[in-house]
């Protein structure tokens, strides 16, 4: 059972452009080849280079960290450490177009894609960031595969 509910014999994962500042330089080939191999793995689609009967396309538009968890201020005078956030929180959002030549009605145009992890201040973003982008994308994609062709 993959899960897939279309008669398409073939897709076509176009790259991801990362419209990002802070995104890692290969992340748009990084995203592309997640998106190939999740629908390889999860359906009997067969990824083509072109005239897919479906077709993906998007933009990495989000890579983003935010502090959370604020910390209270300690100490007081010379010695006071000020409110920091305990967290930081990696927030990625991919915009995806999606054309189902088979059935039309089910196409979308730019729809978001966003999921986040955090990770503790005291550890750096380098650091954690593989795990990180790991933990998103694979919600991510499965949010993506859900849009387009699961039966759920």
């Amino acid at each position: 059972m993959s899960g897939a509910s279309t008669n398409a014999k073939s897709i076509q994962v176009d790259p991801f452009f990362n419209n990002t500042e802070l995104g890692p330089a290969n992340f748009g080939q990084t995203v592309t080849n997640k998106v190939k191999d999740y629908f390889q793995q999860n359906s009997s689609l067969r990824v083509v280079a072109t005239n897919g009967e479906l077709q993906l396309e998007g933009t990495i538009v989000t890579y983003a960290t935010a502090p959370i968890a604020p910390q209270a201020s300690t100490g007081t005078g010379v010695n006071t450490t000020p409110n920091y956030g305990a967290q930081t929180r990696l927030t990625i959002t991919l915009r995806v177009n999606y054309v189902d030549n088979g059935e039309p009605k089910n196409s979308f145009k730019d729809r978001s894609f966003t999921f986040y992890a955090d990770f503790d201040n005291a550890q750096d973003l380098t650091a954690v960031q593989e795990s990180l982008e790991k933990k998103i994308l694979d919600q991510i994609m499965l949010d993506l595969f859900n849009a387009t062709i699961a039966t759920w």
